[in-house]
């Protein structure tokens, strides 16, 4: 059975049969295998070297100086120790007028950092580096080689911290314990913890994250974990967190998690659209097997056996498509490393077999779900229709074959979301969004009926009546290939007007620059500077670091909320600020604004929604080892695209009278006024000065790096949908050529019909082309209504790509499937009839 069943498939290879069917299982399997290999390579790096991505076996992490006693008591269960303290600060380099300034990220290492993984260091910019045997000496920095760029410094030159000059020894080129590198937009200073007095960088106020490293035996490890993880729960120490070996690093895991998520989703729809491709190139294989069937039952094969014999022909087909489908999934995941992984890391593994073999098992699936159903139904074929080629086709659209497919799409949906509720939300909106354009194309399909008569050109004509005479196949092609563009104009040209929308929605003169650390000593003369220099929009605003206790005299903890934002927003400090008048752009929409005659508290609406806070709860604050308890008595909306100073809570001055406190403000700074910041900064070497243009110009380098990848993925997306395209016209082909013969044989030309086909593919891809465009525009005018919150322009190019792009694409497709209808003979044609 077997080695029959191998010659019938060469035969039918020979034959052209199973072509198409291997591709489109191919491009299923490359979309899903490539996410899987990027995926995994990313995961087995932060699982195989979970310490080195700590720097030690365990990490406690605290926004305040950790406690003596607890590294004491970690000393006395034999654990080694190593801290580092980081916090954003200004570089300086060179003199007088000649000085400029970078934001940098400054850490402060101590003697034995790392203790697990190693740094890596160099003396020229593109080298890889070499192992470091000690921390920086004393005097001396590492740093990135990004700062060296932005500063034009070198190796031996010098550079200001705060009160100190260091020079620079070496050339960071690896860190363990870095991070992603999407939340490190600052380059890292790295000094000896021994030089961070000198520098003065740390005042009341600065927001710096202490970090405590530990390692020695894993049974010590584990224990000093568990009893400080205790600590922190029963005393409800806010803060302070731990990590470990086995939670690793939490935002990045988190991150992966999201980013596996997303990406995973993306590459299911290219090959559930790839699957639609499948099932109807199944469907046609069928209707081109019948007579041969027939003629193997007349010559003695039982039902089984027939069936038996198609189902080895697919499983070969499928192991086939599969195998190559991994190898191309394999070579295009090296463009997500190139994009997405240096974004995260440096240095990663090399893939697993696991990926390989779930995408051979997501191929086999799908041949099973949408491929083999319509190949059963050729057991059903009698031994009779040898003779009487007039009886009607099997008919594969049973309840069966439609159950088996969607029941196939559902689970490889929950499978890649790793999620119910996202697999589930996921599969309804996919689900309805195909309804929607499916209904939209039906619709259009039938009010071409009166634009036939529009045009006194037989071609237009031909075209309308074929595309009616096969509704199902043509709503089929518009939906796929409208699915494919919309993804891809959300991410072009969506994309591009978002942004300028944003752009347009911030005035010109909005601030550029945020200055923080204004200590109180230094307030008088910084704003006489401003004065000076006529900067405008200098207010300053004081700034007062608070952690969120309890509402209602009920403590708090991250556990008692669900949404991770409240979660992550109680477990930090917050910025808060005291003033007497209500700040500009900012409108109470419940309550009233204080009177400063008790204690009182205006909270940011949005806050307020998030930690379901409402007029007249009581918060209670911790500020400097002191407890406040305000009542909130108004509710404020924020102009956040302002880009100017805003605070989630404001609490009235009498109340904040005694409490430390610094300074913050953000202002307009020309870009002919650059070295005027440079001299503020070497004035005020305390100052952290953030340049709001460039870090959003490195956030949308991140994002286009991230968009790029995600474009790459709805390449196969496209690609599947011209395949669904490419199906729907073969499957219709030798209808087609007979159509085109008896045509040609009632007088009509072969100029006629070749127009006819242009026309009716240009219909086709317009039709989708116009449908992407529409719901790429409403996703887009979306987004700016519902979540960002600024006008929305809508913009013709969006149309006019979409249907260009829909119509190129559908003439490929419809080329390729089609060339060969019109040049069979009518003769031929009739005789075959």
């Amino acid at each position: 059975m077997f080695v029959q069943s191998f010659r019938m498939t060469q035969r039918d290879w020979r034959a052209g049969e199973l072509r198409f069917l291997l591709v489109a299982l191919i491009v299923a399997v490359a979309a899903l295998s490539s996410v899987g290999f990027f995926v995994d390579r990313m995961r087995t790096g932060l699982n195989q070297d979970a310490h080195q991505l700590l720097g030690a076996d365990m990490v406690i992490r605290a926004d305040e100086p950790i406690a003596a006693a607890l590294r004491n008591d970690a000393k006395q269960r034999g654990l080694q120790l190593a801290e580092t303290v980081v916090f954003p600060s200004m570089a300086i380099a060179g003199e007088g007028e000649q000085s400029v300034s970078r934001l940098a990220s400054i850490k402060a290492v101590s003697n034995g950092y790392p203790l697990r993984g190693k740094v890596k260091v160099s003396e020229q910019p593109e080298s890889e580096g070499v192992v470091a045997d000690s921390i920086p000496a004393a005097g001396t920095v590492w740093v990135d080689a990004a700062i060296l760029d932005s500063l034009h410094v070198a190796v031996g030159s010098p550079l200001k911290l705060g009160d100190k000059v260091f020079t620079i020894a070496k050339i960071l080129t690896f860190e363990p314990d870095r991070g992603a590198g999407f939340m490190n937009f600052a380059p890292r200073v790295m000094l000896s913890q021994a030089d961070l007095a000198a520098t003065s960088l740390v005042q009341n106020g600065s927001r710096v994250t202490y970090r405590l490293l530990l390692a020695g035996k894993p049974a010590d490890v584990r224990a000093f974990d568990q009893q400080v993880q205790s600590a922190i729960d029963t005393q409800n120490i806010k803060g302070m967190r731990t990590e470990s070996l086995e939670s690793g690093r939490p935002e990045m895991r988190a991150t992966l998690e999201r980013a596996e998520q997303f990406l995973s989703l993306v590459g299911l729809l290219s090959a559930m659209l790839a699957a639609v491709a499948v099932a109807m190139a199944a469907r046609r294989f069928m209707v081109r097997h019948v007579n041969a069937c027939a003629m193997l039952r007349c010559l003695g094969m039982t039902q089984n056996q027939v069936t038996a014999l198609y189902l080895i022909e697919f499983l070969l087909v499928g192991v086939v498509g599969s195998v190559i489908g991994v190898l191309i999934g394999f070579s295009a995941h090296f463009v997500l490393i190139e994009w997405l992984g240096k974004l995260v890391t440096k240095e990663l593994p090399a893939a697993s077999f696991v990926p390989a073999l779930q995408a051979l098992a997501t191929g086999l699936l799908l041949l099973i779900g949408f491929a083999i159903p319509p190949i059963l139904q050729l057991r059903n074929v009698p031994h009779n229709r040898v003779i009487r080629r007039e009886q009607e086709l099997p008919q594969p659209m049973t309840v069966a074959t439609y159950t088996l497919g969607l029941l196939t799409f559902i689970g490889l949906l929950l499978w890649q979301a790793g999620n119910v509720k996202l697999g589930l939300l996921t599969a309804v909106g996919f689900l309805g969004g195909l309804a929607a354009f499916a209904l939209i194309s039906w619709l259009a399909l039938k009010s071409l009926q009166f634009l036939r008569g529009a045009i006194a050109n037989p071609g237009w004509r031909f075209a309308i009546t074929a595309l009616q005479r096969r509704p199902g196949a043509t709503v089929v092609q518009v939906v796929a290939l409208a699915l494919g563009l919309m993804a891809l104009l959300l991410l072009t040209v969506i994309r591009g007007d978002l942004v300028s929308a944003w752009r347009n929605a911030t005035p010109p003169d909005a601030p550029n620059r945020f200055v923080i650390n204004i200590q109180p000593d230094q307030k008088a003369q910084f704003e006489a500077r401003l004065e000076q220099n006529n900067i405008a929009g200098n207010d300053l605003y004081p700034m007062i670091r608070g952690r969120l206790l309890a509402i209602n005299d009920v403590p708090i903890t991250g556990e008692t909320f669900i949404e991770d934002r409240a979660k992550r927003l109680v477990d930090r400090e917050f910025n808060l600020s005291t003033m007497l008048d209500i700040p500009e752009q900012n409108q109470i929409t419940a309550g009233r604004w204080y009177d400063n005659s008790k204690p009182e508290a205006s909270v940011e609406e949005g806050l307020a929604k998030t930690l379901k806070l409402k007029l007249g709860d009581r918060l209670q604050f911790e500020i400097a080892g002191e407890t406040v308890d305000v009542p909130i008595t108004s509710l404020r909306k924020l102009e956040w695209g302002s880009m100017r100073v805003n605070f989630f809570v404001i609490i009235n001055p009498a109340t904040m009278k005694d409490m430390p406190q610094s300074w913050i403000t953000a202002f307009h700074l020309p870009a002919a006024n650059v070295a005027w910041e440079n001299q503020l900064t070497r004035d005020f070497p305390n100052l952290t000065v953030v340049d709001i243009g460039s870090v959003l110009k490195q956030i949308q380098e991140v994002i286009d790096q991230v968009v790029s990848a995600v474009e790459f993925l709805f390449l196969f997306t496209l690609a599947s949908g011209m395949l669904v395209l490419y199906a729907a016209l073969v499957s219709s082909q030798d209808e087609r050529t007979r159509e085109a013969g008896l045509l040609r044989a009632l007088g009509a030309t072969r100029k006629q019909l070749s127009q006819s086909q242009w026309i009716e593919f240009l219909l086709v891809g317009s039709l989708a082309g116009f449908l992407a465009a529409t719901g790429a525009t409403a996703v887009g005018w979306s987004l700016a209504h519902f979540v960002f919150d600024f006008a929305w322009v809508f913009s013709p190019v969006v149309w006019l790509a979409g249907v260009g792009t829909g119509a190129v694409c559908a003439f490929i497709g419809g080329w390729v499937g089609l060339r060969h209808v019109l040049n069979q003979p009518p003769l031929q044609t009739l005789r075959e009839a």
